[in-house]
C-alpha cells in the first residue's frame, strides 16, 4: 500500500447530477470533447472522462472505446453504441476489451453498494444478464488486466453441523472477485490494525490510569482505559455521547503529557469540535466530560467559528483547542494531502504514511462510521507503531459512501475491545427526536423553543418549495440562523425531491445565473462530492470566483483554487444527500424526506443521520407519508459483502 488513496466512489455521479466541467478547458479536454461529441456523446460526460481516464483520455478511448464504462453513468449500451461509432464494423460483441470492460463494470457496480467482494458466480450471472459474448472468459479478461482479482473465501465453521453429522463433507471455499483497488486496501487495513495491536504498551502506567480514571462512570472508565492501554479499540454510542468521551479522553492524555489528536470527517466539524474542547478546558459534567447541552446556543456557535479560524502556525497542525493541549483537525487535513503531479487521476497523495507518520501517542475519531476501507487504510497506515487509535461511532450508523465498513467489521472481528457507552439523557427535544429515531420509532416531541418542526406537504414538488421557504425566509428571519449556517439535506440525489431539484431551486432563488463555470458562478455554495487535494469529501465552500488556474473556492479551512482537472469533483453544496453531508455540523438542517427518488436511501440510518447534523434547530419536511416511519423502523443499513472481518484475525 502506497502513501496514497484514490478518490472515493462517488454516487452522486449520475446522470441526474452530471458533473460540472473546467472552468477553461485545455487542449486535451478539447479533444477528448471532439472526440465524444464525434459519437453523440453528450458534451456534461467531457470533465467526468477527463477525470476518470487521465489528461489521455482521447487516446486510450480510441484505443478501447469500451472503456468508457468507467465513467459514472455510462451504461454498457451507451458504450456500446461508442465503440459503434469508433470502430464501425470491428466492434463486435466478443471483442476482448467489451468482455472485460463488462466484468469490471459488474464489479464496480458492487463496490459502489457498498461491497468489497463478490461471487464468482453472481458476477458471471449478471454479464450474462448484460449480454457478454461469454462471461467466464470477460472475467479472466479483467484478472489478466490486473484490475481484479480473485480471492478464495474460506466457509465459516459450523459448529453445530458439525456435531450432528460428523462424515460430512466440508462445505466448498466461495470463489469471489473484487476491484484490486478495494480488496488491497482490505488487506493492508487489516495488516495495519495487526501490526498496531501488537506493537502498542500501555502509554501511562497503572498509577496514572488509575488517578485519570477517578470519579468517572464505569463505561467512561472503561473506555478511557482502553484508549490509553490498548492499540486499537472501538467505541460505541450516541454520536454525542462517543463525541463527548472522545474529547475527555484526549483531553486527560494531553494533561498527562501524550501527544493526543481528535480527527473530524470535515474543517467544519473540526471547529465544532474544538469549541468543546475549549469548553472542557472551562468546565465540565458529572463524568468529566465537557456538557455538551449548552442552553446558549448562539454561544456554541459562536465558540465554534473562533475555533475554525485559526492562524497559519495552527494550521499546519491543524485546529488547536485553546489551552486544551488537544490537536483537533480533519483527518484530510491530518493526513497532509500533497501536490503531486505525477499522481495518477482521481487520485491524492498524502505526506503521511508508512515512511513519514504521525508524531501522536493517541489518534482518537469519534465519527468513524463514515470511514471507507480506502480511507481507512491510508489512516492506519499512517500510525507509527506503538500509536493507540481509537474509532467511535453509533450502533447500525450509515455507511461509509465508498466500499467497505471498517469500524463494523472490527468491530465483528472480535480482535479488539469495544466499549458500549451508557446512553445520557436526552438534550432537549432534538436530542429527544434523534434519540426515538435511532431506537426505531418517529416520536412527536415537544419543542416550545422551534427546536424541531415539522412541515408537512403532499407532493415532492411542494416540498422543494417549502424548503425554499424555510431557508431563504423562516429560519433566518424567526430563529436568527444565518444562511451560511442552514443546511438542507434529502436521503438521494436524484428524485424530483432530492438533492440535485432541490439546488437547482435554491440556486434560482439565492444566486441565479447563466452558471458560466459548467453550472457554477460565483456565489453557489458547494459541496465536494469525491475527496480533492484542498478538500475531503462533504467540505462545503463557496465559489468566489474563476481564472485561469480553475475555480476559487472559500472552504473552512480558507480559500483554495480547484484545478480544472479537478472541478468535477465538486456539486452545488445548499442540498446535499445524507451520506455526503454527514461530516457537516450545520447550527439547522432542514430534512427534506421523500420516497420520490430516494428508494433503498429511506432509512433508519439515513434519517438518524439527517436529524443528527443539526447542532440547534431541525426542520422536517415531510413528504413522504407514512414511508418514512416505517423506514425508520423497519429499514436498517444494507448488508454488505466485505472481508476485513477475517483479515485482520491473526
Amino acid at each position: 500500500m502506497t502513501d496514497s488513496n484514490d478518490a472515493q466512489t462517488d454516487p452522486t455521479d449520475a446522470p441526474d447530477a452530471p458533473a460540472p466541467p473546467a472552468p477553461r478547458a485545455g487542449a486535451a479536454t478539447a479533444r477528448l470533447g471532439e472526440l465524444l461529441a464525434s459519437a453523440g456523446v453528450p458534451a456534461s460526460f467531457t470533465a467526468r472522462t477527463a477525470a476518470r481516464l487521465g489528461p489521455d483520455a482521447a487516446g486510450r478511448l480510441r484505443a478501447d472505446p469500451w472503456r468508457l464504462l468507467k465513467v459514472p453513468g455510462v451504461q454498457p449500451r451507451q458504450a456500446d453504441h461508442f465503440a459503434r461509432r469508433l470502430l464501425g464494423e470491428d466492434a463486435r460483441p466478443d471483442d476482448p476489451r467489451r468482455g472485460r470492460a463488462l466484468a469490471l463494470h459488474v464489479l464496480t457496480g458492487a463496490a459502489r453498494d457498498g461491497h468489497t467482494v463478490t461471487p464468482a458466480a453472481d458476477v458471471v450471472a449478471a454479464l450474462e444478464r448484460i449480454r457478454a459474448a461469454d462471461p467466464r472468459r470477460a472475467v479472466e479478461d479483467a484478472l489478466n488486466e490486473g484490475e481484479a482479482l480473485a480471492l478464495t473465501e474460506e466457509p465459516s465453521f459450523d459448529e453445530a453441523g458439525f456435531d450432528e453429522d460428523e462424515d460430512a463433507e466440508p462445505p466448498e471455499p466461495e470463489e469471489t472477485l473484487g476491484l484490486a483497488r478495494w480488496a488491497l486496501a482490505e488487506e493492508a487495513a487489516a495488516e495495519g490494525f495487526q501490526r498496531l495491536t501488537f506493537t502498542a504498551a500501555p502509554l501511562l502506567d497503572d498509577a496514572a490510569v488509575k488517578e485519570l480514571r477517578a470519579g468517572l462512570s464505569e463505561d467512561r472508565s472503561l473506555a478511557l482505559t482502553a484508549a490509553l492501554r490498548t492499540g486499537v479499540s472501538v467505541l460505541r454510542g450516541a454520536p454525542g455521547d462517543v463525541e463527548r468521551t472522545a474529547v475527555h479522553i484526549a483531553e486527560a492524555a494531553a494533561g498527562a503529557g501524550l501527544r493526543a489528536a481528535v480527527v473530524a470527517p470535515t474543517e467544519r466539524a473540526a471547529a465544532v469540535l474544538a469549541a468543546q474542547v475549549s469548553a472542557a478546558g472551562r468546565g465540565g459534567d458529572g463524568d468529566g466530560a465537557p456538557d455538551a447541552s449548552a442552553t446558549d446556543a448562539s454561544a456554541a456557535d459562536a465558540s465554534a467559528a473562533d475555533a475554525s479560524a485559526t492562524d497559519e502556525g495552527a494550521a499546519d497542525r491543524g485546529t488547536a483547542g485553546a489551552d486544551a493541549g488537544v490537536v483537533v483537525t480533519s483527518l484530510h487535513r491530518l493526513l497532509e494531502p500533497q501536490d503531486d503531479p505525477s499522481a495518477a487521476p482521481g487520485t491524492i497523495v498524502f505526506g503521511r504514511g508508512e515512511q513519514r507518520p504521525f508524531e501522536l501517542d493517541l489518534v482518537v475519531l469519534p465519527d468513524a462510521a463514515g470511514l471507507d476501507v480506502e480511507l481507512c487504510a491510508v489512516l492506519v497506515e499512517a500510525c507509527a507503531d506503538g500509536t493507540h487509535l481509537m474509532l467511535g461511532g453509533e450502533p447500525g450508523a450509515l455507511p461509509p459512501a465508498g466500499p467497505g465498513r471498517p469500524l463494523g467489521d472490527l468491530e465483528d472481528s472480535e480482535t479488539v475491545p469495544v466499549i458500549e457507552l451508557d446512553a445520557a439523557p436526552s438534550g432537549g427535544p432534538l436530542g429527544t427526536l434523534t434519540a426515538a429515531v435511532r431506537a426505531g420509532d418517529l416520536v412527536a416531541v415537544e419543542a416550545p423553543g422551534k427546536e424541531v418542526v415539522i412541515v408537512p406537504a403532499a407532493s415532492a414538488g411542494e416540498a422543494v418549495h417549502r424548503a425554499v421557504q424555510l431557508v431563504t425566509d423562516s429560519i433566518p428571519r424567526a430563529l436568527g440562523v444565518p444562511l451560511e449556517e442552514i443546511q438542507v439535506v434529502a436521503p438521494a440525489a436524484g428524485g424530483e425531491a432530492g438533492a440535485t431539484a432541490l439546488n437547482a431551486a435554491l440556486k434560482a432563488r439565492l444566486n441565479p445565473g447563466p452558471g458560466a463555470y459548467g453550472g457554477l458562478d460565483p456565489g453557489d455554495r458547494v459541496v465536494v462530492a469525491a475527496p480533492l487535494r484542498q478538500a475531503a469529501a462533504g467540505e462545503i465552500g463557496v465559489v468566489t470566483g474563476a481564472g485561469p488556474d480553475g475555480l476559487e473556492i472559500e472552504f473552512a479551512g480558507g480559500p483554495v483554487t480547484v484545478a480544472a482537472s479537478d472541478a468535477s469533483g465538486l456539486r452545488h453544496g445548499w442540498a446535499v444527500p445524507v451520506w455526503l453531508g454527514r461530516g457537516t455540523r450545520p447550527a439547522a438542517v432542514v430534512a427534506v424526506m421523500s420516497e420520490d427518488g430516494a428508494g433503498a436511501a429511506l432509512s433508519r440510518p439515513a434519517v438518524s443521520a439527517a436529524f443528527g447534523m443539526a447542532r440547534r434547530h431541525l426542520s422536517v419536511v415531510q413528504a413522504a407519508g407514512p414511508a418514512l416511519a416505517r423506514a425508520v423502523r423497519e429499514t436498517g443499513a444494507p448488508a454488505r459483502r466485505t472481508r476485513l472481518a477475517r483479515l485482520v484475525v491473526p
